[in-house]
């Protein structure tokens, strides 16, 4: 017996063994390509560093990030990142979510549907960006659109010139990019739902918006979990949209996010200090958020 329990433990940590060497080099390259440049961005915050000069870098401590809550440009980008955020991100949940429930009802065309809404998501933000700065032009789909739907003649909305227009005009180009992603994310909850506890609630006597409230909403609270998560963090990492958007002749100063911000303290003023410690900045945000919003899920266990 005693021979047989010290195969037994001896089995077990080869396999353990085993698992540690295959599970090793994930970690290592996660390590390598993730944990390094945050431990390195933090370390350049702490020096005075300029892009492409043969000086020295030089130890000024946590000015960089004095000077980034002194200053103008910096909270201008938060105010822009918070309005793009909240515009995004509620509506990108909501319609997701409802859109899902849509799809999920039809017994025709179901994964043509899926495809339909998905597809805008594997294509790359510059192209998408691209696309929809012709679709904005003065002459093209976007103003004789609203002409239509307002029933006005030769209006001009101006989406690229208008401070709340082109707000409005980067949200429309995340919104049309994702809302696919997001919506196959819901239905993949939605599908994991036990159809017998919707059929019971019927049986019942409840009708479909309690159903929805009471039963599907609360089943779906950690597919809900991952879409916030999800989505915040992409919201608070655009970049593409705003830069191409600019670059096009849009003004900056309503869509300098903070990720457009970093970028043109790096390259265009060549700070890379400065633009570490607002790389850093905005981590910790994400970081922060995140560990909020799963608290807030895991505060109610949810079982089916």
């Amino acid at each position: 017996m005693k021979g047989n329990k010290k195969r037994k433990l001896s089995l077990e940590k080869k396999i353990g063994l085993w698992g540690i060497i295959f599970v090793m080099p994930s970690i290592v390259l996660f390590s390598v390509f993730s944990f390094y440049p945050i431990a390195y961005a933090f370390v350049v915050s702490l020096y005075k560093k300029e892009l492409l000069s043969l000086e020295a870098p030089k130890f000024i401590g946590l000015r960089n990030y004095i000077r980034l809550l002194q200053s103008e440009s910096f909270w201008n980008s938060v105010v822009a990142t918070l309005k793009f955020s909240v515009g995004t991100f509620i509506p990108m949940v909501v319609f997701s979510l409802l859109l899902a429930t849509f799809i999920l009802g039809r017994k025709r065309f179901q994964k043509l549907f899926q495809m339909m809404y998905y597809s805008p998501a594997i294509m790359q933000s510059a192209v998408a960006a691209l696309v929809w700065l012709i679709i904005f032009d003065p002459r093209s789909i976007a103003n004789q659109f609203m002409n239509f739907i307002l029933r006005t003649r030769g209006v001009d909305y101006k989406w690229l010139v208008n401070e709340n227009m082109l707000i409005l005009s980067t949200i429309i180009v995340y919104f049309w990019k994702y809302i696919g992603y997001f919506t196959v994310l819901f239905l993949a909850g939605l599908a994991s739902i036990p159809k017998e506890i919707n059929e019971a609630a019927r049986i019942d006597g409840a009708s479909r918006f309690q159903n929805f409230i009471y039963i599907t909403l609360p089943l779906l609270k950690p597919t809900t979990t991952l879409v916030s998560i999800t989505a915040m963090i992409q919201c608070l990492r655009t970049f593409s949209t705003q830069y191409l958007f600019v670059q096009a002749g849009a003004s900056i100063k309503p869509i300098e996010v903070i990720t457009l911000n970093i970028y043109n303290t790096a390259i265009r003023d060549r700070n890379i200090g400065r633009a570490s410690a607002m790389s850093v900045l905005l981590f910790l945000v994400i970081m922060i958020l995140t560990v909020i919003q799963l608290k807030i899920s895991r505060s109610e266990e949810t079982y089916y």
